[in-house]
C-alpha cells in the first residue's frame, strides 16, 4: 500500500518538476473533512502507483505555498502537470471524482 507523505517547502518544487502528474492534498491536522479525504488519497496513490505522485501539504506549516496557489478552503486537492496547476478540487468529494480528474490529466 502506497503511503501519502507530507512534503516540506524544499521538496515541493521537486514534486512539481517531476515527470509524474502531482496530486497534492492541502490539509491541516485540525480539519475534520480533511480526515475524510486522507484515505481517498491513499487509495489514489495505490491505484496510480508509478504514474502519479500523491503528497500532502500542511497549510499551517506552509502558509506561503497555500497562499501561492490561493488555497482558501480545505481540504483542497490540487493537481499539477509539468509544474502547472491543472485541477483544483475543493471539499470532500467521492473517490470517483478524484480518479476521473487524474484520468483526464494522464491522457
Amino acid at each position: 500500500m502506497a503511503t501519502v507523505n507530507y512534503v516540506q517547502a524544499d521538496e515541493f518544487e521537486a514534486l512539481l518538476a517531476g515527470e509524474c502528474l502531482a496530486v497534492v492534498d492541502f490539509t491541516a491536522s485540525w480539519c475534520g473533512p480533511c480526515k475524510l479525504v486522507a484515505p481517498l488519497m491513499e487509495q489514489l496513490a495505490d491505484a496510480y502507483d508509478g504514474r502519479v505522485s500523491v503528497a500532502k501539504v500542511n497549510i499551517d506549516d506552509h502558509k506561503a505555498i497555500a497562499k501561492q496557489f490561493e488555497v482558501k478552503s480545505i481540504p483542497a486537492v490540487l493537481m499539477f502537470k509539468g509544474g502547472e496547476l491543472v485541477e483544483n478540487l475543493v471539499g470532500v468529494k467521492p473517490y470517483e471524482e478524484f480518479s476521473q480528474a487524474v484520468e483526464k490529466h494522464l491522457a
